[in-house]
Order: structure tokens, then C-alpha cells, then sequence
């Protein structure tokens, strides 16, 4: 990623930054039109859910050609339902990684495009760092801040000393915790997308099956989940082998708790340790019921100021893109238009000031 710095003239003259950010890093288009980082206008989001059902996952190929199909008219929708001009853009937005590549260069190009149209700046954006800023879309976020990262392919533990500064201090050695999720739900003959269903069944059921904890070596802020996967893929072939029936119910429920449990503990751990005036819980995952209402519980019992955003705003999409957007470019830091996809952006180096990092 190459980036230019500007003069920063946020709050020189009192204009508002519009900014229209795209996100097309795996299977959900999306375009976003957001005021000063945090009031949004329209945020538009075609999902192919229905499409890669038929697959059990995610086909990039597929998720491509349909980025393509819509990623146009998504833009001429948002920008018709926002009431602005396109000249009235202050900057593009995109998500430039992590993502699927073929389906981030859909998204970047588009961006490219616009931006070159209509003369405006382009802000390369990275993806996890557009998951931390939804909190920003409720309210400010007070520094030091922690923020649990826990989607389809990632799970983190990031501090954020200052605005738009991310050190990363855990992360997953392994599988991540929606990949866990769906591949426990797949062995448990749940549909696609299966987060949901494993979330589902594990709040319905009356108990739950034992399963490990895995907390690594001491003080670790890691994460490891294949174990447990590996455990839940052992009881459920046991269970076949001896011609059982599958208590779906109380291992979804003992796998969610197991999770939870490793999840909230490292976080609310890693906000004592480093004084983090602020909790933040952000990623796909953050939709998943058990693991709001656990984090809430023990962030209220232990005084930790906690944010989640709403439902709408923990899946992808493109407001958060443009909240996070804001933050380069209140502090001057624009893109140029040689940027191309990072299927591996690292989240410390896109930080405030990591210019010589990404040129």
C-alpha cells in the first residue's frame, strides 16, 4: 500500500467529510456513504448467503463475479439515497485487505475509478481495522482502548494506545473462531452460514456436553481452537460409530461455552493489565448471542466500560470502512491509485503514521 500525506484540514473550516466507502473482502457487497466518521447516510449491503449455501462455504471465484454484478449500481444507489451530489464526496474508501484477493481487487477498482471520476482522494483501508471502528459508529472510543477481534478469519486481542494506533498482543495459531464455528456446525448437520445455528441450539439447549478450555501457557494472549474442534469432530464420530444419537444440542452448547469462557477471560485480562479505559468487542462473531451477553455480564461485574455494536454493524459492511476511513484522513494520510489487493495486510503497519511501513 502506498500512501501520500495531505495538509489536514479537518475542522479548518467547519465542512463536513463525506466519505463513500466500498467493502468487498469476501462475500458481502457493500457501499456506505458516512458523515465525519460515525453518522451514516445510507450503507447498502447485498449478501450472497443464498448463493454459496449451495457450496457449504464461501467459492471465491463466485463471490467475485458477483461483486462485479453489483458493486455499480450499489454505488449509484448509495449515493442517490444519501441526498449528496457526487461532487459533494470529500474521499473513496475501500477495503484494500485482508480479504479474499480476487474479491478485494472488485471492490478497489470500482474505488479507484470513482475516485479518478470525480477527482476525489482514495483511502485503502484495512479491513479489521473497519471492525474495531463500527464501535465508533455508537459513540467515541476513550484511549487506551482494548478491542476483541473475533470473525470468519480472525481472532485478536489489539491494543489501541491512541487513535488509529493498533498493536497487535494475541492472536489465533490456528483455526479462527467463525472457521471453528462453521466446521462444528457442519459436523453437527447444521446449515450454512453455521454460527448462527450453533449459537441457536447452545442458548436452547438444557445442558451442556464437557469439553476442554484452552488457555495456552501462562499469560498468553493467544488462542487455539483446533483442539476443540478436534474434540467436538471426536464425539460426534463416536457417537455415529456406535450408532447414537448426536446430542447436537449439548455440544453446541459445551463448544460456545468453552469459547466464550477463553474469549472473555484473555480480554477482560488484557484490559486490567494495560488499563484500557474501554472494551471493545467488534467482528462478525460480536453477533453471536452467548458471547455478547458473557462479555457484558463480566464487564459490568468488574466495572469495564464495554462497547458492541449493533447487529448490522458486526457483519461486514461498508460504514465501518468509512469510520475507519475517517481516521487517516483526519490525520492527512490518503492513498495513491497504485493500490492493489493484500489478502495479508497487517493491521500494526496500516496504523496512524506507518507510512514507510506500507510504501
Amino acid at each position: 500500500m502506498s500512501i501520500a500525506t495531505q495538509k489536514n484540514t479537518e475542522g479548518t473550516d467547519g465542512e463536513a467529510v463525506y466519505i463513500l466507502a466500498v467493502e468487498t473482502s469476501c462475500d458481502e457487497t457493500s457501499v456506505a456513504i458516512v458523515k465525519n466518521g460515525r453518522e451514516v447516510l445510507v450503507n447498502l449491503v447485498a449478501s450472497q448467503i443464498e448463493t454459496h449455501k449451495a457450496f457449504g462455504g464461501v467459492v471465491p471465484e463466485v463471490a467475485s463475479r458477483q461483486h462485479v454484478e453489483c458493486i455499480t449500481l450499489l454505488m449509484e444507489q448509495a449515493i442517490a439515497e444519501s441526498g449528496l451530489a457526487p461532487d459533494e464526496l470529500t474521499a473513496i474508501a475501500v477495503t484494500e485487505g485482508p480479504g479474499l484477493v480476487g474479491a478485494l481487487l472488485v471492490g478497489i477498482m470500482a474505488a479507484k475509478a470513482l475516485a479518478f471520476a470525480l477527482d476525489k482522494p482514495l483511502i485503502g483501508t484495512h479491513h479489521i481495522a473497519g471492525h474495531i471502528y463500527a464501535n465508533r459508529l455508537i459513540g467515541e472510543i476513550r484511549y487506551p482502548a482494548i478491542a476483541l477481534v473475533v470473525s470468519g478469519g480472525h481472532t485478536e486481542i489489539v491494543r489501541m494506545e491512541s487513535e488509529g494506533c493498533f498493536e497487535v498482543m494475541g492472536q489465533t495459531r490456528d483455526d479462527a473462531v467463525g472457521e471453528a464455528y462453521d466446521k462444528v456446525a457442519r459436523s453437527l448437520g447444521f446449515p450454512y452460514p453455521g454460527g448462527p445455528h450453533v449459537d441457536k441450539a447452545a442458548q436452547a439447549a438444557e445442558s451442556a456436553v464437557p469439553l476442554p478450555r484452552v488457555w495456552l501457557e501462562e499469560g498468553s494472549y493467544d488462542f487455539s481452537l483446533s483442539g476443540l474442534k478436534s474434540a467436538v469432530l471426536n464425539l460426534v464420530n463416536q457417537s455415529k460409530m456406535k450408532s447414537e444419537e448426536i446430542d447436537a444440542g449439548g455440544i453446541a452448547r459445551g463448544f460456545q461455552e468453552s469459547v466464550v469462557e477463553v474469549l472473555v477471560g484473555k480480554a477482560v485480562r488484557a484490559a486490567r493489565e494495560f488499563g484500557a479505559k474501554q472494551l471493545l468487542l467488534c467482528g462478525g462473531v460480536a453477533a453471536n448471542g452467548g458471547l455478547r451477553s458473557a462479555l457484558a455480564a463480566r464487564c459490568e461485574a468488574e466495572d469495564i466500560p464495554l462497547a458492541i455494536p449493533p447487529l448490522k454493524y458486526c457483519t461486514d459492511n461498508a460504514a465501518m470502512i468509512g469510520a475507519a476511513a475517517y481516521v487517516k484522513w483526519k490525520h492527512g494520510e490518503i492513498s495513491d491509485l497504485y493500490i492493489k489487493g493484500e489478502p495479508g495486510m497487517s493491521l500494526e503497519a496500516w496504523s496512524v503514521g506507518q507510512t514507510a511501513a506500507l510504501s
